[in-house]
């Protein structure tokens, strides 16, 4: 029997997920990798658009078709959040089987026609982003988690198609660009996420996660309880501490790779959300 799997957004206020510190730039960490991804595309050949990536049966025209179509969302949900009217059309979502039938739907893409296609949605989604001003920021869009400040929205999206881009290049062969900012971005959104997740999906349980990456100088703790919130500092007595490189951190909490340090059964449920939305193994580790 397959089992559905939808998110539960969280909409109105307290927001679900908080982000005090550290602190991101994120507006040129989400255009800057846009740009490159699209660059990255436009040099592959055919055989390679029809190549296997990372994500389960998609091939990299696969992947920047789903980009594509994310894009058209984001530039809608922080369009209307700047507006003062957030959408709320993600409740009941499934994040596995909404996306595939999208790709699916578009297959029939030549290759320059799903390049064309991103290139105007990553230039939809610049102009709403460069159009935002201070304030606008820290007023509440849609993204998975619920409603969130729009410079959280940016922050998903830009860790979403950071990991895509990886799950492109890598299979390649290529090496994927390693930018400190985007990074330290990256981790910082992944492992805000799962307890987010496993705050909306429920959980009433209260935890503190701690990343101290061995090669940044990113120090921040996940507090949850009933909500998330993001704090920049060291770890406090009893808390999970994660440990490792940044770009390896990412790549486990993000379920690409196993997790390279031991996890007590106690804690792990701070690190499951994410794989039960997906419907994926939780974070593995030795």
């Amino acid at each position: 029997m397959f089992r559905i799997v939808e998110i539960t957004p969280a909409y109105g206020d307290p927001p679900v997920l908080r982000v005090d510190g550290p602190g991101i730039d994120v507006a040129p960490c989400l255009l800057r990798q846009r740009d490159r991804l699209a660059a990255l595309v436009a040099d592959v050949d055919d055989e390679q658009w029809a190549a296997p990536t990372r994500c389960d049966a998609w091939s990299v025209q696969d992947v920047v078709a789903h980009l594509a179509s994310t894009n058209q969302f984001w530039s809608m949900s922080i369009s209307a959040g700047a507006g003062g009217a957030p959408t709320r059309v993600l409740a009941g979502f499934d994040p596995v089987a909404t996306p595939a039938q999208l790709v699916d739907a578009v297959r029939s893409w030549t290759p320059a026609e799903a390049l064309d296609k991103l290139r105007r949605s990553n230039d939809r989604l610049r102009a709403v982003v460069e159009g935002l001003d201070e304030a606008s920021w820290s007023l509440p869009a849609e993204a998975p988690p619920g409603h969130i400040a729009i410079r959280l929205v940016a922050l998903h999206a830009f860790w979403d198609c950071w990991v895509h881009e990886r799950d492109i290049a890598l299979p390649l062969g290529l090496d994927p660009v390693v930018e400190p900012d985007e990074v330290q971005a990256a981790l910082v959104y992944a492992a805000a996420l799962a307890p987010v997740f496993a705050v909306t999906n429920g959980e009433t349980r209260a935890g503190v996660l701690a990343v101290d990456a061995s090669d940044t100088d990113a120090r921040f703790v996940v507090e949850v309880d009933g909500s998330v919130v993001v704090r920049e500092g060291a770890a406090p007595p009893g808390a999970l501490v994660l440990t490792g490189r940044a770009v390896d951190l990412v790549e486990a909490l993000s379920l690409r790779t196993p997790l390279t340090q031991q996890v007590a059964e106690g804690d792990r449920w701070m690190l499951g959300g994410l794989a039960e939305v997906f419907d994926q193994p939780a974070v593995s580790s030795p």
